[in-house]
């Protein structure tokens, strides 16, 4: 039992070693061309805080302009449910009524 253990910590510290000889990476990524359309709306600020934090704005051009209201609500609970987006409750009406608003079927004629 004693030489099992012994052999476990020795794996364990050239694992560890190996991890911090490896050092961190990072990546330099492009800057977001695509901006959320400007809106009086209150889920706009709430869009800019949550939405793009985690995704370019271009997501949002890239659904279908006939989009209804579900579509965006369903969008949304996907965002927080699946995705785990730190979205307030309170706060996904205004943004679903944003989106619905500015990207959907509900966009001004």
């Amino acid at each position: 039992m004693k030489q099992a253990l012994m052999i476990l910590t020795i794996v364990a510290s050239l694992a560890g070693a190996s991890l911090a000889a490896a050092g961190s990476k990072s990546i330099d990524l492009p800057p977001d061309g695509a901006q959320l359309k400007p809106s009086s709306l209150p889920g706009y600020a709430k869009a800019q805080a949550n939405c793009v934090a985690c995704h370019s704005a271009e997501y949002m051009q890239y659904q279908p302009a006939t989009a209804p209201r579900p579509y965006w609500d369903a969008m949304v609970k996907r965002m927080k449910v699946v995705f785990k987006a730190p979205i307030d409750d309170a706060d996904m009406p205004a943004i679903v009524d944003y989106l619905a608003k500015t990207y959907g079927n509900e966009q001004p004629k």
